[in-house]
């Protein structure tokens, strides 16, 4: 008999129908016995109701891989509306031993639970409230690539095992590689740049790693990014537009299609400019306000500290009405050898995006002049000879025009979206610098 999933029972009144899942709980009411299935649509009732068939059930445990074969019964205190009867039972896979976590029971993300939460998250995951979380993420990186694919940028995928880190600093992993010292890529930054020669528009998701020893909220050694690189941008401008647009979009689509999810899981609810531009604020400007209003001065730091990006985040949202914000125009000493920079203004051309008190992209125009990037590279104290550089070179003195682009967070994205308080909690397995298991 071919299967039927949960969410095609209340379309089979009436009928003997076959179905195949974990058993998830057993309630055994006096002398009735009420089993509820797990399949990958939801949850399915069954009536057990006769000694022969429940005595197969005796010391099976939750994940017991089950087929139940019965009748299809309207009922509208079941699951989905319907419910199995006259049930004949298979256990396929049996499981004696009793798991230590309940999965039927709510998981806790409170702080203190946060270690527990991951060392049984082989199981906890299988609770239905838990999927959600990484239900609407999957969808989320559905959606970023519809955006993208449909403004013609191209999906790349590039190496991130690396040749000894060229910028140098001491973030990178290191590892041998046949003898030679090998680096886990920290970002597809120079790959993507050399793609804009060939592509203009191109966009990757993949992994990137970083050895901070950081053991915050918002922290990862190894995390989920988008990168995407455009060219021929008429400005700066250009490319927060995309990236703004781009980040609505996605949040948009996700508010519409797991609103119910969304709702269950608690999440803020989703504001959003009307007339579909993300504010901007220098990072100046952001000093001096913060500095204002709290009475805590700012204004010499080279970057917002992250509370200053929870306060413009919590300024936008009540005073302009937006969970998105652009901090702008970082000072000219936060530069990074390829960042574009306005000289006369001494600022980058470079727009961080927060959403919801986090910052979640970064922004910036490239310097494209061969000439110019040669100069910002041995004023930044590089080795322009270096062999890591030979190639990423090549694509600038080959002709790259007027390019940007971001990198930009998954984690980060779904944390803030569902509202999640740490940002491991948004990832399967998170890494950090206290977990390398599951």
């Amino acid at each position: 008999m071919t299967r039927t999933l949960a969410r095609e029972l209340a379309s089979k009144i009436g009928e003997t129908v076959t179905i195949n899942g974990w058993l998830h709980k057993k309630r055994l009411m006096g002398g009735l016995n009420f089993i509820t299935i797990r399949d990958r649509s939801g949850l399915i009732q069954t009536l057990v109701d006769t000694k022969e068939e429940m005595e197969k059930l005796r010391g099976m445990q939750t994940g017991t891989v089950v087929a139940f074969t019965g009748l299809v019964v309207a009922d509208e205190r079941a699951p989905g509306g319907a419910e199995l009867h006259d049930v004949k039972v298979v256990i396929d896979v049996p499981v004696t031993e009793e798991p230590p976590i309940e999965i039927d029971k709510p998981i806790s993300h409170k702080p203190e639970h946060l270690d527990n939460l991951f060392e049984y998250r082989v199981l906890n995951i299988r609770n239905l409230q838990e999927q959600k979380i990484f239900k609407i993420r999957a969808d989320l990186t559905k959606y970023i690539r519809a955006f993208l694919n449909d403004n013609e940028f191209v999906e790349i995928d590039t190496p991130k095992l690396l040749a000894e880190a060229t910028e140098g600093g001491a973030e990178v992993f290191k590892l041998d590689y046949f003898g030679k010292i090998a680096t886990l890529a920290q970002s597809p930054q120079f790959y993507k740049q050399i793609m804009v020669g060939a592509f203009e528009r191109v966009y990757e998701i993949g992994h990137s790693y970083r050895a901070e020893p950081s053991a915050t909220t918002r922290h990862l050694t190894e995390l989920t990014m988008l990168d995407i690189e455009m060219g021929f941008v008429s400005g700066h401008e250009e490319v927060m537009d995309m990236v703004g647009n781009m980040t609505q979009y996605v949040l948009k689509r996700t508010y519409d299609e797991h609103a119910d999810d969304l709702r269950s899981l608690n999440a803020p609810e989703l504001k959003l400019a009307e007339d579909g531009k993300v504010p901007r604020f220098t990072i100046a400007q952001i000093h001096e306000m913060y500095t204002k209003a709290t009475k805590t001065d700012t204004t010499q730091e080279k970057d917002l500290i992250p509370d200053e990006e929870r306060w413009i985040s919590d300024y936008a949202r009540k005073q302009l009405g937006t969970d998105l914000v652009f901090a702008v125009r970082f000072p000219i000493e936060a530069a990074k050898f390829y960042h574009k920079l306005d000289v006369e203004d001494r600022t980058v051309l470079w727009g961080d995006l927060l959403f919801r008190g986090l910052e979640i992209s970064t922004a910036p125009l490239r310097e494209n002049n061969y000439a110019k990037m040669i100069e910002q590279m041995k004023n930044a104290g590089l080795d322009v000879n270096h062999e890591g550089f030979k190639y990423y070179l090549q694509a600038f003195k080959y002709g790259l025009p007027q390019h940007g682009g971001c990198g930009f967070g998954i984690d980060r994205l779904v944390q803030k979206t569902i509202g999640l308080a740490n940002v491991k909690e948004a990832c399967l397995f998170p890494r950090d610098i206290n977990r390398l298991t599951p």
